[in-house]
């Protein structure tokens, strides 16, 4: 996928205050030195895979700069449920009327693109995640998110093919990548959890790319299994 960063799109004037920030967020270019990059790492938690019926329950994020996690920064939302998959409780534990301080659907975009603004998105399966979002922000009549998104999934692969140790039909786990690096499983299938866990995985991943000192953000925007 080819990102354009500098072409400028005209803002629709009847879209909120914080679509506008965050769309504006878009006009300081992002840096070439990766140390210098602000990427989001986050995860959802969901009723269900079905894009057109299901919700978003839960999201997680962190921000990793500089090769370090900034873990005073991280976000954690619980949306209001309007819907509700009794099936799905077993994978994230996040029961209908559970007492978690919960936001509504608008509500938790505005503090997702406040938090997130001209940042590069990092999630593992990403496609998946993306698309809760953007599904979310249809719901309410905003344009699809404009972030650069890089896949740890994908990323993983990358890494594994310039050590010929690649299955390239295998779809990776977040836990078969986190055994393979020993990262520790803490609060698996909660949003937050999972986001910390990508963020461990993806600069691990960062280590191990060939000549990272030579890598630049868009070398790396453009790294494709």
């Amino acid at each position: 996928m080819m990102f354009n960063w500098f072409k400028k799109k005209e803002i629709p004037a009847d879209l909120p205050d914080f679509w506008q920030e965050y769309s504006a967020s878009f006009d300081e270019k992002i840096p070439e030195d990766i140390s210098n990059v602000k990427f989001v790492v986050f995860d959802t938690e969901t009723t269900g895979f079905d894009f057109e019926n299901d919700r978003i329950l839960s999201m997680g994020a962190v921000i990793v700069k500089n090769k370090s996690i900034d873990i005073r920064e991280n976000l954690e939302l619980y949306l209001e449920q309007t819907k509700f998959n009794p099936a799905t409780v077993k994978i994230h534990g996040i029961i209908q009327n559970d007492k978690y301080d919960k936001v509504s659907e608008i509500e938790a975009i505005e503090i997702f693109l406040r938090y997130i603004k001209n940042s590069v998105l990092v999630a593992h399966h990403a496609g998946f995640d993306i698309k809760m979002v953007n599904k979310m922000l249809k719901r309410h009549n905003l344009p699809k998110l404009k972030n650069p998104v890089i896949d740890t999934a994908i990323l993983y692969k990358k890494t594994r093919i310039m050590t010929n140790l690649i299955d390239r039909d295998k779809v990776y786990s977040l836990d078969e990548i986190a055994e393979a690096y020993n990262i520790e499983l803490t609060d698996r299938h909660t949003a937050s959890g999972d986001a910390y866990i990508t963020a461990i995985i993806f600069m691990k991943l960062l280590g191990r790319i060939v000549k990272p000192n030579d890598l630049t953000t868009k070398k790396l925007l453009r790294l494709k299994f």
